[in-house]
C-alpha cells in the first residue's frame, strides 16, 4: 500500500504491506440510474438538495468568519468552471463555484439535466449520502485499504491500475482513463470525447474486472483522513510486518483543510486530474473532504463482505 513514484505525494508514504479479507466490490461507480432507484424507493434528499446548515459550516472555517449571505446558504453544490486562460494552480477557487440548485439531478446547476446519462456516475454525493445509499442496498463503502487493493487489480507495486505505462501512451493510441486531456484548468482537448464524466464502462476494466477505478469521479471510502496515517500505522506495527484490515486513523489531520473537525478519504481521481496539477488517478493517490462536501466530480462505489451477503 502506498507509493514512492515521482508523482506520489508525501501522504502516500511509507509503502507498507497490508492484508485484507475477501470482499466483493461493485463493478462500476454507482450510476445515475441506480441512485434514482434509491431516491424513488426512499424519498431521500441529498445534502446538496438541503439548505446549508451554518451552525455546521462554521465549525469548518476560521473562528470569527462572518455568516455568508442567505443566498449562499440555499441548497447547492460546487461546480467546476474552466478558466479563460492559465492561472495559479494553487488557487482552486478560480475554477470552483458554489452553484445554488446544483445536485445529482442537475450537475451543472438548475438548468442542467442528467437526461440520457443513466450510465454516467452519480455526482454531487456527500459522504453521508453514500452511506445512506449503501445501507439501502445492503452494502457499505470500502475501507481505504480495500479500495487500493481492488483498484490495483493484482498489479501490486505498479504505478497505475493498468501497469507502469503512462496515462497517455502517445502515437495516437487511446488514453488510459477519463482525465483532463490538455492544459488544466483552461483548455481541455477531450481526446476521448468527454469533457466531464463518461459512462461507467467507457474504458477497459482492470485485472479484477472493475471499471474506471482511475479517473472519471472520486470515490468515497470509510476511513478518516490523516496525512500521517501511514507513518503512524508503520510506527505501531513495524516496517516489516503485515498489517491486517486497517481501518484508518482515529482522528482527522488534513493540512489542506486544517479547520475541518472530520475529513474522510476519497480515492481514484476524476475527470479533472492532470499530471501538471493532480495525478490522483493512480491507485495509491489519496484525497479527502468533509463528510458534508458534495462536488461535481465526487461519487462512490460499494462493497459487500461474505458476512453481509449471508445476513441479507
Amino acid at each position: 500500500m502506498g507509493s514512492i513514484d515521482p508523482l506520489a505525494r508525501p501522504d502516500e508514504s511509507p509503502v507498507h504491506r497490508v492484508r485484507v479479507d475477501g470482499f466483493w466490490m461493485d463493478t462500476t461507480e454507482v450510476t445515475n440510474a441506480a441512485f434514482r432507484k434509491f431516491v424513488e424507493a426512499t424519498g431521500y434528499k441529498t445534502i446538496a438538495e438541503r439548505p446549508v446548515d451554518w451552525e455546521e459550516l462554521k465549525k469548518q472555517v476560521p473562528e470569527g468568519t462572518p455568516k455568508p449571505p442567505d443566498e449562499m446558504l440555499l441548497p447547492g453544490s460546487l461546480v467546476f468552471h474552466q478558466t479563460d486562460g492559465p492561472v495559479d494552480q494553487r488557487e482552486y477557487v478560480q475554477w470552483w463555484r458554489w452553484t445554488p440548485g446544483a445536485c445529482w439531478k442537475h450537475p451543472q446547476g438548475p438548468e442542467s439535466s442528467i437526461e440520457g446519462k443513466d450510465e454516467h456516475p452519480v455526482v454531487h454525493i456527500a459522504f453521508d449520502d453514500a452511506i445512506a445509499y449503501c445501507k439501502w442496498a445492503g452494502k457499505r463503502l470500502p475501507t481505504e485499504a480495500e479500495w487500493e487493493f481492488a483498484a490495483r487489480g493484482g498489479l501490486d507495486g505498479r504505478v497505475n491500475a493498468w501497469g507502469d505505462e503512462p496515462v497517455d501512451p502517445g502515437a495516437g493510441k487511446p488514453w488510459r482513463c477519463n482525465i483532463w486531456q490538455g492544459d488544466f484548468p483552461w483548455r481541455n482537448l477531450a481526446f476521448d470525447g468527454f469533457v466531464k464524466t463518461s459512462p461507467v464502462r467507457t474504458y477497459p476494466p482492470n485485472g479484477y474486472g472493475l471499471y474506471q477505478v482511475a479517473g472519471n469521479v472520486w470515490e468515497w471510502c470509510l476511513d478518516l483522513y490523516s496525512d500521517r496515517a501511514y507513518a503512524e500505522r508503520v510506527a505501531v506495527a513495524g516496517a516489516d510486518n503485515i498489517i491486517t484490515n486497517p481501518t484508518g486513523p482515529k482522528k482527522t489531520r488534513d493540512p489542506r483543510n486544517p479547520h475541518a473537525p472530520v475529513s474522510r478519504v476519497h480515492r481514484g481521481g476524476s475527470f479533472l486530474c492532470n499530471d501538471s496539477y493532480c495525478a490522483s488517478y493512480r491507485p495509491s493517490a489519496r484525497m479527502a473532504s468533509t463528510p458534508d462536501s458534495a462536488m461535481e466530480h465526487l461519487g462512490f462505489r460499494c462493497v459487500m463482505t461474505p458476512a453481509m451477503r449471508g445476513a441479507g
